[in-house]
């Protein structure tokens, strides 16, 4: 029989009106079924030479018309059937770049991830606002993106204010306004318990979701609004570094590190009142033997304070190397840091391919057009190590000229505006 009619049978309902059993698009799914044979969508070094010939325009239809089912799904009566589907979806979008396929479906996208947030209940609203983000990073910045954002800006954010919704819920959905979040982690800096659990433990994951979302926000805002920020924070942030838990310490570590690049880069004079005080403290957590914290916490901890010490003390940053495909890029400061650390949580194991394929992620890195190389070329290249050196060297003084001029723009735009 063709082909579509055993699809057909796939969508069918078991005996009992029970829930459909969603066969989920998995990394396995990512990496067997469609990475090792739609173009574009593999490392081309990992075809081998020998291998057989695939019939990508099929296999493409075949991912295409899995997808749509999913899409279906998320209107299914059965929340677990619902939230399989948005998980599926998550994982081909992160996996893959399907702008066309995502272009011609985004309304019906937008409207099933708005239902799964108003209908669905914890797990299902992560699951749809997780969904919301890939479909932003697959569009770029387009106004496409800007039409998502309008459609489910406010639902977010009406949940995200909700202190009677869900604490998993509202951690998922914290890509709304700087003063929603200020309110949301703000409430962290209170030394009095209350008895209502506004600042109780079972809500400190919310308050550092809420902490790092504001801080990448605050990498994109004009000089005098980051100006405003810092005088608010910076002397507040440093209470949340005797924190219990260790990820809030090491949240606020990292914001403070950020916050004092910026401050240096709005400020040449930079004077920060009580520099010992926090140094001795930065420098204790560096250090930190406390028998009473879990091996794990202290040598993460310690490793991560090691770097904002030097940060704040010395205006140095540990700069890092992101391999991907050919390419590399270097994290060489804390701004870069924290986008990157934000799109590898919502991509995950997907990045590496992202930052290879993705126009709109490598503008937001300044990598330029996608390199197209095939396996033949890959598998016969090889460069120096000095070459490799020109070339990183290169690409590090055209970033940095970049960057230069992407702030003297907004510095003269903040002139204009305060005029």
């Amino acid at each position: 029989m063709p082909k579509s009619k055993k699809r057909g049978s796939n969508h069918q309902r078991e005996a009992g009106g029970q829930p459909r059993n969603v066969q989920p698009f998995s990394d396995e799914d990512a990496s067997i079924e469609t990475m090792s044979h739609c173009s574009g969508f593999s490392d081309p070094a990992s075809f081998t030479e020998d291998g057989p010939e695939v019939d990508e325009e099929a296999t493409q239809e075949d991912l295409e018309y899995k997808l749509k089912g999913f899409i279906d799904l998320t209107l299914d009566k059965s929340a677990k059937t619902r939230q399989a589907a948005l998980e599926s979806l998550k994982n081909a979008f992160s996996s893959k770049m399907l702008y066309e396929f995502i272009m011609e479906r985004r309304m019906t996208l937008t409207d099933s991830i708005e239902r799964c947030i108003k209908k669905g209940k914890s797990d299902e609203q992560c699951a749809a606002a997780g969904l919301a983000c890939l479909l932003c990073v697959q569009l770029g910045s387009g106004i496409e993106s800007e039409e998502i954002f309008k459609t489910l800006g406010p639902v977010l954010k009406k949940i995200v204010c909700d202190g009677a919704a869900s604490i998993q819920a509202r951690q998922a959905e914290l890509f709304s306004t700087m003063e929603c979040l200020e309110n949301i982690f703000t409430k962290a800096y209170q030394r009095d318990r209350d008895t209502n659990g506004v600042s109780g433990t079972h809500n400190i994951v919310l308050h550092i979701s809420a902490l790092l979302a504001w801080t990448l926000l605050l990498t994109i805002c004009p000089m005098n609004e980051v100006k405003k920020k810092i005088e608010t924070h910076l002397y507040k942030l440093p209470s949340l570094l005797s924190c219990d838990d260790v990820n809030m310490r090491i949240a606020a570590g990292e914001t403070l590190a950020l916050l004092f690049e910026l401050a240096r880069e709005t400020d040449a004079d930079f004077f920060y009142e009580d520099m010992e005080p926090l140094t001795e403290k930065l420098r204790a957590l560096a250090t930190d033997g406390n028998k009473h914290r879990a091996k794990v916490d202290k040598r993460k901890q310690r490793s991560v304070f090691r770097d904002v010490l030097r940060a704040v003390e010395e205006r140095d940053f540990p700069t890092e190397t992101v391999k991907f495909g050919p390419e590399r890029m270097y994290i060489d400061c804390w701004v870069k840091k924290q986008t990157y650390d934000t799109f590898k949580e919502i991509l995950g194991s997907g990045m590496q391919y992202h930052l290879q394929s993705n126009e709109f992620l490598r503008n937001v890195f300044e990598l330029g057009p996608p390199v197209m190389l095939d396996a033949a070329t890959l598998k016969t290249m090889k460069i120096s190590r000095f070459e490799r050196h020109l070339y990183n060297s290169a690409a590090f003084k055209a970033r940095t000229k970049a960057r230069s001029k992407c702030r003297d723009k907004r510095a003269d735009m903040d002139e204009e505006n305060s005029a």
